[in-house]
């Protein structure tokens, strides 16, 4: 099955917009921090493109509702959802960096600055609620109404990587990189939609577990040196799978699946 005309419209609206990013990170050898071209600024494209067609749809008053759900905390009502929102992520890298240094690899201690790392939170939570805004947001309800929510975060999630691509590779990543890498992004989107189910479709709940992915790799050990996506995301699909039998496929929600 494929995803219906207005899911295709949204992604490639998403695509076309991101072109002049992609340009911009062809031209320049800039990066806005290790491994993370120009390019990456595209993170504005899935917002804007959910906010064009949402006005479309309900004018002026629908987009201002779009982004309202950038601070949705109060759909929230379980809060220790935030919690696992926060601590999912450090978890997965802190077992990664176990993993490698047992394996023998030389790896340093990690070196976090607070106010580094306070910095880097804000300016990575500002970037996810641009893509949730339209990842969550805008187009995971209507994929999980009609395929489900495993099959739609697999299919979200594999537009979601292949988007990254060019900024990957013109981060210098390897095809071998860039493979292993999306084995742990398919299962991060399956994680942020069971969170985004779990947490009465909290947008800003999202943006916290997306901020906190990029965090946890900016900081490892030391500016994402020595990060290997071999190990972290294998360790990410076994956490995807550990959800996916505990809350069921069909909504990742226990308490969607009873009502």
């Amino acid at each position: 099955m494929l995803p219906s005309k207005s899911a295709l419209r949204f992604f490639a609206l998403v695509f076309a917009l991101s072109i002049p990013f992609w340009v911009a990170g062809a031209l320049t050898a800039r990066q806005l921090l290790p491994a993370l071209p120009i390019s990456a600024l595209g993170f504005l494209c899935p917002v804007a493109a959910a906010a064009i067609l949402v006005y479309r749809e309900k004018g002026i008053a629908g987009v201002t509702g779009l982004l309202k759900r950038s601070f949705d905390f109060n759909r929230i009502k379980a809060k220790a959802w935030l919690v696992v929102a926060i601590a999912v992520q450090p978890g997965v890298m802190s077992l990664s960096y176990l993993v490698i240094r047992l394996s023998g690899t030389p790896i340093p201690a990690p070196q976090v600055s607070l106010l580094t790392a306070l910095i880097l939170l804000v300016a990575f939570f500002i970037a996810a609620l641009g893509e949730e805004l339209g990842w969550s947001g805008y187009i995971t309800d209507p994929l999980q109404d009609r395929f489900g929510a495993l099959l739609a975060s697999l299919l979200l999630g594999s537009v979601w990587a292949v988007w990254h691509y060019i900024p990957l590779l013109q981060a210098g990543r390897s095809p071998a990189f860039i493979a292993w890498w999306s084995l742990g992004t398919l299962s991060s989107r399956i994680l942020i939609v069971w969170l985004y189910n779990q947490s009465g479709k909290s947008v800003f709940l999202t943006a916290v577990f997306h901020a906190m992915i990029n965090l946890t790799w900016q900081l490892f050990p030391v500016n994402g040196s020595f990060y290997d996506p071999r190990v972290t995301g294998l360790i990410e699909a076994l956490v995807a799978a550990a959800v996916v039998i505990g809350w069921g496929p069909r909504w990742l929600s226990r308490a969607r699946s009873s009502g």
